[in-house]
């Protein structure tokens, strides 16, 4: 059934439900043999007048010398008639016209009342109940009526605006808004458009759509659009994909749908941390390829419910008529992700814990008896080790956003532990990493797959603010220097992965302060400092390290990492400094503070110093700035 919008007085409600019909010739013969019968009949006309839906009514309006449809309102049906109230605006209008039929859509079927021995009000009218009522056509994918869902519609070098009418899985119809900057004659039919949806300003689709057919009218055009394709991208394709599971029970997604008013809940076939898979037949079939969802729950057996923004990926048809639907997982808050990921990895290794409050004193026997805190170490912190116990633990209970644990366990006992807490800006940091075998079977391996797939997941989530991982070790630590600096050397590509070598010393502090020698000044760096250090660590090094510190870069509407961590009690800040000899630039040092414990071994409490020039630097002047 082909509608078009009729040229009337500019109210929203004509442009919704005035329009013309195009195929009288379903109605003059319909099929006797696809019929419904009146009980039938009866319970569908009720189920309308319960949830508030509309029907068509086909009639013929002399002034117009045409069948055109409106929209009216079924009153329940109990006896021999069939009562439709009209919408206010449509009043004066329908009341000049002949009644022909009552057409019912419920997005597959059509099915036509034919309206015999009329009773026409001014408000109202009523028909005698048929014995029954005929089906016209049956679609293969249920149409939507869709409501305040704007469109832009891009292609080559113009825009213009429209609203979605109604949608289906495989086309929707997009009715263009006329406006003086852009003509919808430019618009062409063989080239692909852009077409971008949205919902109370947030954007609900967006994707390559073709041409399929239109319908004009002086107020604009209907214009049908399929996806261009049944797959869209979002990421770089993988050679190694993080695993996805299969759960008993089956978790399902529940969302309300963005193109109109439905509540929508789907069983999960597959999941990993960074999308899942549904299944539905075409009659169900509610998703297409490019929507997004903003605000979708995956349900664990009724008890778990983890929110996040979601958009499908890709349509396959399968065997027996199934429909596979692929989506992307674009945004999760950092708690709700370490809990999808302890129950993913928790399937696939149930020694593996994310997340997962563990007894006070664990996490120290471990570290101890592993060797993670050998005897010098326990020294330089033995002093503040209530301080150090107190951060630990208030860190770990429930700080997701700025810090995270990994933990091996067996019975309760830990036989692997990781830390990974938020170090810069964009930059996760792993700062513990140890492990102690099980019997014979080694438990590092294992726990540094589970931190990589943790990452892979977690880096593309834009609230977690993410684009780099930094780990330190001493190169004569065999096993880290063997993983992370092997794949650096692999890689030979430091802007990809690199590598920097530091000395490390412990500098007593003293209450007397060092006074600089004459001609030397230490300052806040400046502009011009912080471009002097990048030419001097482009040339040095070519690594990532600047990029990591951002000493150039203020952010733009996002909470400063200091901030969050005030938010959860803690203290996290640093500050660059430039020493300088007259007004030539020897160092830069980079003062990092933190709460004491926040890392084992104070790498977020200390001071870098790059070196930039050693001509004239001496160690007084360098211990005194």
């Amino acid at each position: 059934m082909d509608v078009e919008t009729r040229d009337k007085p500019p109210t929203d409600y004509y442009l919704s439900t005035l329009r013309f019909f195009h195929h009288k010739e379903l109605t003059v013969n319909p099929d006797p043999s696809n019929t419904i019968k009146q009980r039938t009949l009866i319970n569908l006309w009720n189920y309308h007048h319960f949830t508030d839906s509309m029907v068509y009514v086909q009639i013929n309006n002399p002034q117009y010398k045409d069948d055109i449809l409106v929209q009216a309102y079924p009153e329940p049906c109990s006896d021999t008639r069939m009562t439709c109230r009209w919408p206010e605006d449509s009043i004066h209008f329908a009341e000049k016209s002949e009644i022909q039929n009552i057409i019912i859509t419920d997005g597959i079927s059509v099915i036509l009342i034919p309206a015999i021995q009329q009773e026409i009000q001014r408000d109202r009218f009523s028909i005698d109940l048929p014995d029954k009522a005929y089906v016209l056509g049956k679609r293969k994918s249920r149409r939507y009526i869709c409501l305040d869902v704007g469109a832009d519609l891009v292609q080559n070098d113009f825009r213009l605006k429209g609203q979605l009418m109604d949608f289906s899985p495989r086309a929707f119809s997009v009715k263009i808004i006329p406006c003086i900057t852009a003509s919808s004659h430019q618009f062409k039919s063989d080239c692909p458009s852009t077409i971008n949806l949205y919902r109370n300003e947030v954007m609900v689709f967006s994707g390559s759509c073709r041409y399929i057919k239109q319908t004009s009218d002086q107020l604009g055009q209907e214009i049908v659009f399929a996806p261009l394709t049944d797959q869209t991208s979002r990421f770089l394709k993988k050679k190694n994909r993080n695993p996805r599971v299969r759960l008993k029970p089956l978790p399902h997604v529940s969302f309300e749908h963005p193109f109109y008013d439905m509540s929508i809940q789907l069983d999960i076939n597959d999941i990993s941390t960074s999308g899942f898979s549904v299944y539905l037949s075409p009659e169900d079939d509610v998703l297409m390829t490019g929507m997004i969802v903003p605000e979708l729950n995956i349900n664990f057996i009724g008890v778990l419910k983890l929110k996040c923004k979601a958009q499908v990926l890709y349509r396959r048809e399968e065997k027996k008529g199934k429909i596979c639907y692929g989506f992307v997982i674009l945004d999760m808050d950092v708690g709700n992700y370490g809990r999808l990921s302890h129950i993913l990895m928790n399937v696939i290794d149930p020694c593996t814990n994310i997340a997962v409050e563990v007894n006070a004193d664990q996490p120290w026997d471990f570290l101890f008896e592993s060797g993670f805190i050998y005897p010098k170490k326990y020294y330089l912190i033995q002093s503040f080790r209530r301080n150090l116990k107190e951060t630990y633990e208030r860190l770990y209970r429930d700080n997701p956003e700025i810090a995270q644990q990994l933990t091996y366990q067996q019975n309760g006992k830990i036989y692997g532990h990781v830390s990974m807490i938020h170090s810069y800006e964009k930059t996760w940091m792993i700062h513990h990493l140890a492990a102690r075998p099980i019997g014979s079977r080694r438990t590092g391996l294992p726990i540094l797959k589970q931190v990589i797939r943790y990452f892979d997941g977690l880096y593309r989530l834009p609230s977690v603010k993410m684009d780099y991982m930094m780990f330190y070790f001493r190169p004569d630590n065999s096993f880290p220097d063997h993983f992370f600096g092997g794949f650096a050397r692999h890689i030979n590509n430091p802007r990809a992965c690199s590598m920097d070598l530091f000395s490390y010393l412990n500098f007593k502090m003293s209450s007397i302060c060092e006074p600089l020698e004459e001609g030397w000044f230490i300052e806040p760096c400046t502009a011009s400092d912080i471009s002097e250090l990048g030419r001097f660590y482009r040339d040095t090094s070519g690594g990532l390290l600047l990029d990591v510190l951002r000493m150039d870069k203020k952010e733009q509407g996002d909470e400063p990492l200091s901030q969050l961590y005030a938010r959860f009690g803690f203290r996290r800040s640093w500050k660059c400094y430039a020493l300088k000899r007259n007004k030539a630039l020897k160092a830069v040092l980079i003062a990092d503070q933190s709460d004491q414990g926040l890392s084992l071994s104070d790498f977020l409490n200390g001071i870098k110093i790059l070196v930039i020039d050693f001509d004239g630097l001496s160690w007084k002047n360098l211990s005194a700035a």
